[in-house]
């Protein structure tokens, strides 16, 4: 006997931040084709000259690159330019999404500031950096599940909202102050949400992740990243992009049906008991 993910097929996911190549938002929207779901694939409009190295040497498209991927996969894919950070954005984003999808269904909660001078003592930050790191991290993932969330209460067939916080929301380590913040902030707008939203059948999880092979940890050295590896994964391998895509698809099957409010670590055992 065969068990399969239910409840997908034909259904519509937003996912925010997910045009970059090697990336979780990718990963969730190809899962998500994969399972059956037409996406929405959200990006903050890069520049090519902004693009990495390998991207460039790739042809790599953003957000359309990954539409392709999931039109190849047979699903319908609307690749959107949106400033999540911004309420009006979010919502000419929906009205957008209602108007050419028909429906939303799920929506994925992904986006997230660079690492970019974040990463110093609270009493040496900038606090324009710390201000960008919220307004994205948690500003904009509060933007989109309260006009999503409209969304999905008027529509009046449930659904699921999955934020993408991290490990760190938890461990709250020193010279990680803004990133800590907005991803604890995340975890309680994740179970505030879950208790008012739950009568309308939406369920309202977050998944952190923790090291994952993205090109947002590119700036950590061979050396770095085999110490973490060595001395805090039991598991004794760094995460793969699909390994969240595969917990947020489940999330939002009918097999996950009966979870909500609840902060999944997706670390290959670092965080055991959190």
């Amino acid at each position: 006997m065969t068990l399969n993910l239910t409840g997908l097929e034909g259904k519509v996911a937003v996912i925010t931040g997910a045009g970059r190549m090697r990336s979780i938002g990718r990963a969730i929207a190809t899962t998500l084709a994969k399972a059956g779901c037409d996406i929405v694939i959200i990006g903050s409009g890069r520049l090519p000259e902004h693009y990495p190295e390998e991207e460039r040497q790739a042809g790599w498209r953003d957000i359309e690159s990954v539409a392709e991927e999931v039109r190849a996969l047979g699903r319908r894919a609307l690749p959107v330019v949106s400033n999540v950070a911004d309420l009006g954005s979010v919502k000419a984003l929906a009205e957008q999404v209602m108007a050419e999808m028909g429906r939303v269904d799920f929506i994925v909660n992904n986006a997230g500031a660079p690492r970019a001078g974040d990463r110093v003592p609270i009493v040496d930050i900038d606090p324009a950096v710390w201000r960008k790191v919220i307004d994205i991290n948690l500003n904009g993932s509060f933007y989109m599940s309260q006009v999503f969330g409209q969304k999905l209460i008027a529509q009046g067939e449930g659904g699921a909202i999955i934020n993408i916080s991290s490990i760190g929301g938890k461990l709250m380590a020193p010279t990680t102050g803004a990133y800590a913040a907005s991803k604890a902030g995340l975890h309680a707008l994740t179970a505030a949400m879950s208790g008012e939203v739950g009568v309308h059948g939406i369920r309202v999880n977050a998944i952190c992740p923790g090291i994952v092979t993205t090109s947002r940890l590119d700036d950590l050295s061979a050396e770095q990243w085999q110490g973490i590896v060595d001395n805090y994964i039991p598991l004794k391998r760094a995460g793969e992009p699909t390994d969240i895509g595969a917990m947020a698809a489940f999330l939002c099957s009918d097999q996950g049906a009966w979870i909500s409010g609840q902060l999944y670590s997706v670390d290959g055992g670092q965080l055991a008991g959190r």
